[in-house]
């Protein structure tokens, strides 16, 4: 009998080159597969982006230079189709690091689809055997769901999300009647190395500022994006003298917020100069003492027990998180380094107890990633 192939299912890594953070994310699974020793293909769909044909060509270079970079070559297959379209269909794409040949035999034996974030689509998603959800961004896709669009309900066996407090009795996100199983956002702690903390303490996050697509929560529409969840904390900076507060946030040119936000006390760096790879990504949040961030959409009034991958990296390379509260603690110890706050002075006291307390706290830091979000231990649980 032919052995079982893993396909990582995504559609979010090769058609952003200068996302570091983004190609992060698959890598961990990719990593964590490769090291419970299963046979997997990393199955990246890249539709045709409006930059044209030649951009096209160098996000392909640019994610085979990383995956081999990585130890992944022969683990990946680009699908590329022009034009872009919501249906994927192998008849309307190019096979790029695998053949045609090669996929469609896989798919004739034992295999499994880890379909992250609905990456894969319709007709060719009926083409895997055993079909599992895995949601990185639960209430972006649960509430659509709920507004009856398909994002991949009837087409999965198996739904798992990393908003750990779906059915909870105080989680607002509504489970759309699937049965969800929760699980900590993965990392490979092996790929993140702890060091020393920055002389000047300095915390960071990166992301963006604005965000599009607002949605009608409690019959008023809700401003998702992360320039609205900060303004709150902007006064932060001028009432911690000596510790840094950095932002790294896609601003348009010719946009005055940065230097808004430069004038009230905080630093803005562009993320495409210190996280368009995955290797400046991980070297950035080395540079930082820990994360200080808020969260963008309805996680908080929702309570959905998000955590980002980006938190469980910071956690992973031993820098503790102090971001706005989702209702994650109740899954970790009290003195896990990721913390959840609510108001400017529970930020301001949090930030403070990080610095003085940091070498004890980012200990616990690493030892939260490694209890919890590695990622060869949850994928040995999810698939069995």
């Amino acid at each position: 009998m032919a052995a079982e192939t893993i396909f990582l299912g995504c559609g979010f890594a090769a058609k952003y080159r200068l996302g570091g953070g983004n190609f992060s994310v698959p890598l961990q699974w990719a990593l964590g597969l490769k090291k419970l020793g299963r046979d997997f293909i990393w199955l990246e769909h890249l539709p045709a982006t409006k930059e044209g044909p030649d951009y096209d060509r160098a996000c392909l270079r640019t994610f085979a230079d990383r995956m081999r970079q990585h130890g992944l070559e022969g683990r990946w297959c680009v699908l590329y189709q022009n034009p872009q379209a919501d249906e994927h269909d192998f008849k309307t794409m190019r096979f790029y690091g695998k053949s045609r040949a090669e996929i469609e035999a896989r798919l004739a034996g034992p295999n499994v689809l880890l379909n992250l974030s609905y990456s894969l689509h319709p007709a060719l998603l009926e083409r895997f055997e055993r079909r599992i959800f895995c949601d990185l961004d639960p209430t972006e896709i649960s509430y659509w769901m709920s507004q009856g669009l398909e994002m991949g309900q009837s087409h999965h066996h198996e739904f798992w999300t990393i908003g750990l407090n779906m059915g909870a009795a105080d989680c607002q996100m509504p489970t759309n009647g699937l049965r969800w199983q929760t699980f900590f956002p993965l990392v490979d702690p092996a790929l993140h190395a702890v060091r020393p903390p920055p002389r000047v303490p300095r915390f960071t996050t990166i992301g963006q500022w604005y965000w599009v697509n607002n949605i009608v929560v409690e019959n008023g529409w809700v401003d998702r994006s992360k320039g609205a969840k900060f303004q709150p904390f902007l006064e932060l900076p001028r009432q911690l003298p000596g510790i840094e507060l950095e932002l790294a946030m896609n601003f348009a040119a010719g946009d005055g917020e940065p230097e808004r936000l430069r004038a009230l006390g905080w630093r803005v760096v562009e993320p495409h100069d210190v996280a368009r790879s995955p290797w400046a990504y991980r070297r950035y949040l080395a540079s930082a003492s820990g994360e200080f961030t808020t969260i963008k959409g309805v996680d908080c009034l929702w309570r959905s027990g998000w955590m980002s991958d980006r938190a469980v990296a910071f956690l992973a390379t031993g820098r503790p998180v102090v971001t706005e509260d989702a209702g994650v603690s109740r899954h970790l110890p009290p003195d896990s380094g990721f913390f959840e706050i609510r108001t400017p002075d529970e930020a301001r006291e949090t930030l403070a107890r990080v610095v003085r307390d940091w070498p004890a706290l980012s200990r616990r830091a690493r030892a939260t990633a490694e209890e919890f979000c590695d990622a060869s231990r949850t994928l040995r649980r999810m698939l069995g």
